[in-house]
């Protein structure tokens, strides 16, 4: 299952849409407070937005980290920057995708580390 957590409901559709597409299991989430609700055991890939309200996107994998929740992650940002990349990184980020993203690139992103945790 592959989760993905974007404010944008069109980031969230198109994201859906074409991994579903690709006959992979997609669930997604408006917020880090409506993720942290799910059943987290199901998920295996993350694909996290930096900037959400409420609760970021690197404060959603420091609440995760603290919870001893380990997903493979793949940052999604419009905002991509030096501070951000390394505080994402000592999180466990292995990947990020830039906003607007060509749909290979995220795909080979999902498909690295989704590879990984097999």
């Amino acid at each position: 299952m592959i989760a993905v957590v974007d404010d944008d409901a069109s980031v969230r559709r198109s994201v859906a849409n074409l991994l579903s597409s690709l006959g992979l299991h997609v669930t997604v989430f408006d917020s880090a407070e409506s993720f942290l609700a799910a059943d987290l055991a199901r998920i295996e890939c993350l694909l996290l937005d930096v900037r959400l309200p409420k609760m970021s996107g690197l404060e959603l994998l420091e609440k995760l980290r603290s919870l001893a929740v380990k997903l493979e992650v793949v940052m999604l940002t419009a905002h991509d920057d030096d501070e951000t990349r390394k505080r994402a990184h000592a999180l466990g980020v292995s990947a990020f995708v830039t906003k607007p993203f060509r749909s290979e690139d995220l795909v080979m992103a999902i498909r690295a580390r989704t590879a990984a945790a097999t």
